[in-house]
């Protein structure tokens, strides 16, 4: 089988060597770097993206979750060149604002209020000082291997790219700025219960990811969602869903809607900009009309609301909303085949492996043991996997390159695109395995 250099490509490799010049690291976001070098890509459309060398790859990352609808879709396509014939953004109001939200507002169940924003990073800092103005508290609970954003109160033991590259924490973060951080285990109710009964009436809000996708998959264990919507509530906490990957995923309403556990306030993201760069806090009127020009929590952006994305965000959710009934049960369909299809192929070749998903979404553990934290996530065989994913480079397929980040399904993978998935990750387990 060809190494891992001729899959990527002569062009790739030159033009990073190039980026490298002129980008910090010649890329611009940690989690696209790649070991020899990332291949880069020239165009997407549906299942699969091709790089600049011609090759095509089935795409599980799908820009890190956005991309349900599959890339370059058509809906989306439209609805953006008809907008930007009207204009690109406006800074004043606009009626598309007033009708994605009264959207929102009828899918997600916590959503009564919206501020758009223009990143998941943005929607959580600003949700988090939201909580903080609203219960005139400090302090804050994130959970261990959870990432909110790149924002300097929750890089702390943060997953995605920070636990690739070994930097949970990050320099320039003052002490003092975290101080009021405090870090917990995912899915351990004492853990909780110890925290609260120390610093309960300090503490502002819990935010987490209903299932942690910046740590692989991890899901919340049965009642554990319920436990923190009962204990947040009796001690007057706010409790955040960061739903930027779980949003119109899992559920059309997310998580919320999966687990049947209605937050006070929500952070969306990803998928609710179909592909354009977005963000969003929603929630309860009450605690929502805090921020300006009604409270004193200050927000502000020249881009919020942007009608480009507006118009892509509006036209996926819509085509969601439209064929909800089909949607989810078919991305749920395909995530359970193609872990089925790991745990077989891990058992034929006598690797301990552990599989995780929800509708849309999935990944595997080399791992005896169940992961259902933090902790539990970096026992397993990162190696092996990142074997994994190169000989799956090989041969076409490509995962996001991380034991750490969640690998996605859109609508337009179809069956074809499944079964030579699966057919391909039994050949690259197997292969994997050998240099193991």
């Amino acid at each position: 089988m060809k190494n891992v250099e001729e899959a990527l490509g002569e062009k790739s490799k030159e033009l990073f060597e190039e980026a490298k010049k002129y980008l910090v690291g010649g890329v611009n976001s940690p989690v696209r770097a790649m070991k020899p070098y990332p291949f880069f890509v020239s165009h997407g459309k549906g299942s699969k993206i091709y790089s600049v060398d011609g090759k095509s790859f089935i795409d599980y990352c799908l820009a890190y979750g956005p991309l349900i609808l599959g890339h370059a879709n058509e809906v989306i396509v439209k609805a953006v060149c008809e907008q930007i014939k009207l204009g690109s953004t406006f800074g004043t109001p606009h009626e598309l604002e007033i009708e994605f939200a009264k959207k929102i507002a009828s899918i997600v169940p916590c959503a009564e209020v919206t501020r758009f924003v223009n990143t998941g990073t943005e929607a959580t800092m600003a949700a988090i000082r939201l909580a903080r103005g609203y219960t005139k508290r400090k302090k804050i609970i994130k959970f261990a291997g959870a990432f909110h954003g790149a924002h300097d109160y929750v890089l702390v033991k943060a997953g995605s790219g920070a636990t690739t590259l070994s930097m949970p924490d990050s320099l320039g973060i003052p002490e003092e700025t975290t101080r009021n951080t405090i870090l917990a285990p995912f899915n351990d109710e004492h853990a909780i219960e110890k925290i609260i009964k120390e610093h309960g009436n300090e503490i502002a809000c819990i935010i987490l990811e209903p299932i942690i996708g910046n740590a692989g998959c991890i899901l919340p264990k049965h009642g554990y969602l319920e436990f923190l919507r009962e204990i947040s509530e009796e001690h007057g906490i706010l409790l955040i869903f960061d739903e930027v990957i779980t949003g119109f995923r899992v559920a059309l309403g997310g998580a919320q809607e999966y687990y049947n556990i209605i937050p006070d306030l929500a952070t969306l993201g990803k998928i609710l900009g179909g592909g354009l760069p977005i963000g969003a806090i929603t929630g309860k009127r009450e605690i929502m009309e805090s921020f300006a020009p009604l409270g004193k929590v200050y927000q502000a952006g020249t881009f919020n609301g942007n009608p480009l994305s507006l118009a892509a965000g509006f036209a996926c959710v819509s085509y969601l909303e439209k064929n909800k009934s089909k949607v989810y049960a078919e991305l749920d369909e395909k995530q359970r085949k193609i872990r089925k299809a790991l745990e077989n192929a891990a058992s034929k070749a006598n690797i301990d492996a552990r599989t995780y998903g929800a509708p849309g979404m999935f990944q595997i553990y080399f791992s005896k043991d169940e992961v259902h934290d933090y902790s539990s996530a970096l026992k397993s065989n990162t190696k092996l996997f990142m074997k994994f994913h190169a000989e799956l480079l090989k041969r076409g397929i490509f995962l996001p390159p991380s034991q750490y980040e969640c690998n996605f399904i859109s609508l337009v993978h179809n069956n074809e695109d499944i079964e030579e998935t699966i057919a391909k990750m039994e050949e690259a387990i197997k292969e994997a395995n050998k240099n193991n």
